[in-house]
């Protein structure tokens, strides 16, 4: 609810800037688009039909132009883009992993290392989930296969449900961060930034993100104590590390088929589904059966994210019509502020379009507006680059829409509890989320340094 505050805090400014004489923007147009917002997701409606009913709403209310002769081409845009092809095959090497027991064994061998800790399983869901992004590159992908798999092992704990799921929304969120993240190649086909710079420099800030996750359950953890499981012989926890070997190296295959030049992340992905069924092969589970249960999975979560895909392209396609991005960009650029205050109001920007637009449309709506503004400002293009995917991936963890918090709500058990479980437990994960994209403000060298380093 952070980013509609915004959305209305700006909405307010923007009419005083009318008032006063200043530049003019569609005010109309985002007030109405905000109370709709609004309505809709009181409502409870899908977050797919929301943004599809929304974008006709904005269509037949405020553009001139016939939107519905554009439809279809704008729906095929997505669902045609062999970069997103990626999505579907990091989502079906994560159900191979799963059915095989390797996601299983994975989490079993951090919770041997981790379950001592103040928070206990907590910090395996965090863990695991940030060992997994660097094989999936997609937040749904690792929200979705370590959802499967942590879930059952918090049913009838004493362990806080709503702790649960945001321990789980926020660490699928870190799959777009911690390389290889796709918003970074879509990112640096639009500015013509070195992906490979991109990923090196999101390797400091996804640590960065993943303590402040930790530290955010060890106080839980402090102020929640729960009794602690007997203490494990070393032995036992070194001989724990074994389940670790297929997931490192699935690591080493899909991110060093990347760093060596060998693979885009799409065919690195395809090599992942490859490597995964080896191993699932190796542990004796490789049959038709799985292959057929994890496509029949992988078809489903793709659907599901393809609707929302699609009605928030369409949505988004409707919003460039009405010039509100744009519009946005303009104004915020045009204040009369020092560059680390226009810089917060386009950080601010970007949380308010995230709640109702989704990741990908966002980046390629705005960055081409306000990428020049960003470099005029004298603030590095690689930097940026990490900090609006940090943006995306707080739009994915941020109520009421966010995808990765769909997700799991969907795969919680029958029956489940509302929604509102899951928007209360990853607000903590939000803050720190933010806290960290307020520290690479303070200290960009936290993302440049080591490109720097590098070369």
């Amino acid at each position: 609810m952070i980013a509609i505050v915004f959305l209305l805090l700006l909405l307010g400014t923007a009419i005083f800037a009318a008032a006063t004489g200043g530049q003019a923007i569609p005010v109309v147009e985002i007030l109405g688009l905000t109370g709709v917002f609004l309505l809709f997701f009181g409502a409870g409606v899908y977050v797919a039909a929301v943004l599809g009913l929304l974008g006709i709403l904005v269509g037949l209310a405020f553009s001139d132009r016939p939107w519905w002769a554009f439809a279809g081409q704008t729906l095929w845009s997505p669902s045609s883009n062999f970069v997103l092809v990626a999505v579907p095959l990091f989502l079906l090497m994560g159900e191979i992993l799963l059915r095989a027991g390797l996601s299983d064994r994975l989490y079993k061998a951090l919770n041997v290392w981790l379950n001592r800790l103040p928070g206990g399983l907590l910090h395996t869901n965090i863990v695991s989930c940030a060992v997994f992004s660097a094989i999936s590159g997609s937040s749904v992908a690792t929200a979705a296969t370590m959802g499967s798999v942590a879930l059952p092992y918090f049913n009838g704990t004493k362990y806080s449900q709503r702790m649960v799921l945001g321990s789980l929304a926020a660490g699928g969120a870190l799959g777009n961060l911690i390389p290889p993240g796709i918003t970074f190649i879509i990112y640096g086909l639009i500015t013509e930034t070195s992906v490979g710079a991109l990923y090196i420099a999101a390797i400091f800030p996804s640590l960065l993100v993943t303590g402040l996750f930790i530290g955010v359950i060890m106080i839980h953890g402090l102020t929640h104590p729960m009794e602690k499981p007997p203490a494990l012989p070393l032995r036992d926890k070194v001989r724990a590390l074994v389940g670790l070997v297929p997931t490192f190296l699935l690591m080493l295959l899909v991110l060093g088929s990347i760093y060596a030049g060998f693979a885009t992340p799409t065919e690195a992905a395809a090599l992942g589904v490859v490597g995964s069924a080896v191993f699932a092969a190796i542990e004796g589970k490789l049959s038709f059966r799985l292959l057929h249960a994890s496509a029949e999975a992988t078809a489903r979560n793709t659907a599901l994210l393809g609707l929302i895909i699609f009605g928030a392209y369409l949505l988004n396609y409707l919003l460039t019509t009405i010039n509100v991005p744009q519009a946005l960009a303009g104004f915020i650029s045009g204040m009369p502020l020092p560059g680390w205050a226009i810089m917060l109001c386009i950080l601010g920007l970007y949380i308010a379009l995230g709640t109702f637009m989704e990741g990908f449309s966002m980046i390629i709506t705005t960055v081409p507006v306000v990428f020049p503004i960003v470099t005029a400002l004298g603030y590095d293009p690689i930097w940026f680059g990490v900090v609006v995917t940090m943006l995306v991936e707080i739009a994915q963890i941020s109520p009421p829409d966010g995808t990765v918090m769909y997700v799991l709500q969907g795969m919680r058990p029958k029956p489940g509890g509302p929604i509102t479980d899951v928007f209360a437990g990853v607000m903590p994960f939000l803050g720190a989320y933010m806290l960290a994209v307020l520290l690479l403000m303070l200290f960009p060298g936290i993302a440049t340094w080591l490109p720097k380093i590098m070369g």
